[in-house]
């Protein structure tokens, strides 16, 4: 009886260890990793030089631009412009300044700050350019408009967090065409020469849509919504010859606050790690930045015969 009761403790015991395990490893734990994420830049698109015009590469928009978290120089603007010192070996000589040698640069996005306030404070700062030159533009916009403010606040245009569909519905047609005012001021202050790189939004629950363990209220139809900026993103693109998509959605499934979950849908066997969020859940982290720089360096790649 005895050696069955303290069996029985035993097993007992050990099943209670193994659930809290898997509880903190596959609900818990947010590991980040080391080292380079993202996928390969190839190396023959930046053994050349792509043009000996003058460029300027613009920064606009929210914390995703401004490089929120991130060291000075491992922001993604900073490792579009030049390599960081601690740059890892797949993407050294893989930069702008490379293979754009009057290539000259200015961020001008702010942390926090909504599509609105990208109309309204950054728009007006553009610089002036050479006639000759040509301005190459990356932009993220419309995430602060759906995290802010957190649940704190009831939801309206600008800080929806927490809105129905029909509540949204009415933004999202007003952020379209916010949107499509953002292009079209840019394209004409750089006199048409100019490409804009432009990233949809990134979702930190991986596509589950549970905010709510992340630490924030639950939003039952926040996916739907996010999905619909990003449907706004997407139709801007392809209204427009001289906007390119910059996918950060895709990339960052399965790298967000399910990272460790192998039966998720999005679950990454080969870098299960937590890239897609900072503590704030709206901004990456440097791994995160390394990704966003290679997908912008890609995008921009294609156009180097048009420019």
């Amino acid at each position: 009886m005895k050696i069955n009761r303290f069996v029985a403790l035993a097993s007992g015991g050990m099943l209670l260890l193994t659930a809290a395990f898997c509880y903190l490893q596959f609900w818990r734990s947010l590991p980040i990793g080391t080292g380079p994420a993202g996928p390969q830049v190839p190396t023959a698109v930046f053994s050349r030089t792509w043009s000996e015009k003058q460029f300027l590469l613009v920064g606009l928009g929210d914390s995703v631009t401004a490089g929120f978290g991130a060291r000075h120089g491992y922001s993604y603007f900073d490792r579009l412009v030049t390599n960081p010192s601690e740059e890892s070996e797949d993407m050294r000589g893989r930069c702008l300044q490379v293979v754009f040698p009057h290539l000259q640069f200015t961020n001008l996005s702010v942390s926090g700050s909504t599509s609105g306030e990208h109309v309204s404070y950054q728009l007006p700062k553009l610089p002036i350019m050479s006639s000759n030159a040509v301005a190459l533009v990356v932009m993220t916009t419309g995430g602060n408009d759906l995290i802010h403010n957190y649940g704190r606040t009831p939801p309206r245009d600008g800080a929806m967090y927490g809105a129905t569909w029909d509540q949204a519905a009415p933004w999202i047609t007003n952020f379209e065409q916010r949107l499509e005012g953002i292009i079209d001021q840019i394209n004409v202050h750089f006199s048409t020469h100019c490409h804009i790189f432009l990233a949809n939004i990134f979702d930190p629950t991986d596509g589950v849509g549970d905010i709510e363990h992340a630490g924030l209220p639950a939003w039952k139809e926040g996916l739907k919504i996010v999905a619909a900026y990003n449907d706004v993103i997407h139709r801007c693109g392809e209204r427009h010859s001289f906007v390119h998509l910059v996918d950060i959605h895709s990339a960052f499934l399965g790298h967000g606050i399910h990272c460790t979950q192998f039966w998720s849908a999005h679950y990454d066997a080969k870098d299960p790690q937590l890239t897609g969020t900072f503590v704030n859940l709206e901004d990456p982290n440097e791994r995160g930045y390394d990704v966003i720089r290679r997908l912008f360096l890609l995008e921009i790649a294609k156009t180097a015969d048009q420019l």
